[in-house]
């Protein structure tokens, strides 16, 4: 269990990376609430809930259904071939559940150009020596271990994940599609595949190029690590390791097509992009960004809009942006005026809200 992301109408989409498919779950009769719920220690709480230690807990990601306003959690319990996936849902009071989803309707859509489980690429590099398909993970992910750097003098904490376990990065449902970043079997790896829903016609993929302003060049392979839909669905936001931002009209992205993006910023070297969520002040849209190394992000959009894509290794660094004083966010959601986070500190995970009228 991966990404996970809701239609306005309250079917969710659940990303499963070893089967390379997405299934769809018509959660459309969840029960009402009227608030989103705000705990400590929330990654305590889900393992004395289902019985385990905490460490055996991941959160894979976060999503708020549209009517319910209930928070559910895509969760492994465990790791490796023992792990088991889990569907926790989070009433506005607090209580926790495992959805059940015997009894509701449900699609499967599959990835027929996923890469193999045995696909072993691992020719292309990062900065640093490091595989592009790893990833920089945060201080403390029991998915990483250390890895030294001894001509730059730093120690990051890397995963290191085969190229299947990118099929799906991450996913939004827009204007009737699905829209799905990951990795294909194909040469140009990076793909972005748009699939009608209800499942009934074909998928069609876009191959991505994109300039990587610390890595000096174009690049096609590395996937999409998250995005976010922007400027009214218009285009997206797509967020890649080592850490560049990059525009993508939807309007390109045809079957078969081959897309470069803009590159309007440049976050940093040794890091991961975690999640990217917009809205919208002053009839103004915001940009968010989490990541492993910095505290979010804030970007206004008619910076980006006004930005020429970046072509040069280094510098400029692309649009301005503020820091904002939230560490730790792996998973963001904005609903109702508040964006929901998914934080994490030494005394473990909290799921926590701002209102946007005070970022």
């Amino acid at each position: 269990m991966g990404p996970i992301a809701f239609s306005p109408d309250g079917v969710l989409f659940v990303a499963d990376n070893v089967r390379a498919e997405i299934v769809a779950v018509d959660l459309s009769e969840d029960e009402r609430d009227a608030t989103v719920a705000q705990i400590t220690s929330l990654d305590g709480r889900i393992a004395a809930f289902v019985g385990c230690a905490c460490e055996d807990i991941a959160i894979r990601d976060l999503a708020v259904h549209p009517l319910s306003r209930a928070v559910f959690l895509s969760v492994m319990r465990g790791a490796g071939d023992g792990a088991v996936p889990l569907l926790v849902r989070i009433a506005g009071n607090g209580t926790l559940s495992v959805a059940e989803c015997g009894n509701v309707g449900y699609a499967r859509a599959t990835i027929d150009d996923a890469p193999a489980v045995d696909d072993e690429r691992q020719e292309k590099y990062g900065q640093y020596g490091i595989p592009i398909y790893h990833r920089v993970v945060a201080k403390g992910d029991t998915a990483g271990e250390d890895y030294d750097v001894p001509d730059f003098g730093i120690t990051l904490r890397i995963a290191r994940e085969s190229l299947r376990t990118t099929t799906v990065t991450d996913l939004a449902f827009v204007d009737g599609e699905l829209l799905v970043t990951g990795a294909s079997c194909e040469e140009f790896v990076s793909t972005l595949r748009r699939i009608p829903f209800p499942f009934r016609d074909e998928a069609h993929a876009s191959k991505l190029e994109i300039y990587h302003v610390n890595h000096g060049k174009y690049e096609t392979y590395a996937p999409v690590r998250t995005f976010a839909a922007y400027g009214g669905a218009s285009g997206i936001l797509a967020s890649y390791t080592c850490t560049p931002i990059v525009h993508f009209p939807v309007a390109e992205l045809a079957d078969g097509a081959h897309v470069v993006g803009r590159t309007v910023a440049e976050l940093g070297g040794a890091n991961t992009p975690l999640d990217i969520v917009t809205f919208t002040r002053d009839d103004v849209e915001y940009v968010l960004v989490s990541n492993t190394r910095l505290p979010v992000l804030k970007i206004d959009g008619r910076d980006i809009d006004a930005q020429e894509g970046l072509s040069e290794p280094r510098q400029p660094r692309g649009v301005p942006r503020e820091e904002l004083p939230y560490h730790g966010v792996s998973c963001m959601a904005v609903v109702d005026g508040q964006v929901l986070m998914l934080q994490r500190d030494d005394a473990g995970f909290h799921l926590r809200s701002c209102s946007t009228a005070s970022l």
